[in-house]
């Protein structure tokens, strides 16, 4: 496995330009998120120089203003569904990915595909896009959530198992609230679920 130098030049340059462009709590929110997925990277033997990047750019659209963000998917012809036009909150993965193509010049298609899923899943994840989604999730300064802890020792033992935990908890928290829910979200629930060895 490569070792990881998070000091390298484009580290620098890119974690530079997230503090401009994020709040505060979001920025210390990204780093945390970055150290979760290189700890997660690490032990599933996966590249930490991607769950690093990944981590770092997963929420790079997130502090953009609402009319700003829909402007953005005009111009990358980003086709937004039903729950990302009635829940503008959920736009910045997709819009996110792009960004980190052209804003940051990031070409790494697991990269991209981790970004762009990272707030509702999709079924059939590889192990990049499970990683982010779940350090997202279980990252240090993360308040507490129903089950935190048990899924923060799960995923270290099963990522299938901590993905279908998560969007068991995400689900119930949005019927509860009454939200609109994203088919996607749904469907990869659905793929978790019927997984062996989850229940």
């Amino acid at each position: 496995m490569q070792p990881l130098c998070t000091d390298d030049e484009q580290y620098k340059i890119i974690r530079k330009k997230l503090k401009k462009d994020l709040e505060r709590k979001r920025y210390v929110h990204t780093k945390g998120v970055a150290a979760s997925a290189v700890c997660l990277a690490m032990a599933y033997g996966y590249d930490m120089k991607k769950a690093y990047l990944a981590g770092l750019l997963h929420d790079n659209a997130k502090s953009i203003p609402t009319d700003e963000k829909k402007k953005l998917c005009k111009k990358y012809m980003i086709e937004l569904n039903p729950a990302e036009e009635k829940n503008p909150e959920l736009i910045h993965a997709k819009l996110g990915a792009y960004r980190a193509k052209d804003v940051y010049q990031i070409d790494d298609e697991d990269i991209l595909s981790a970004v762009a899923c990272h707030t509702t899943g999709k079924p059939k994840m590889n192990t990049l896009d499970k990683i982010i989604y779940i350090a997202d999730y279980i990252e240090p300064g993360r308040r507490p959530l129903p089950m935190l802890d048990e899924i923060r020792a799960v995923a270290f033992q099963n990522l299938d198992k901590a993905m279908y935990l998560i969007l068991k908890s995400t689900l119930s928290y949005l019927n509860e609230k009454k939200s609109d829910i994203d088919q996607i979200t749904r469907e990869t629930y659905e793929y978790f679920q019927q997984l062996p060895d989850i229940q």
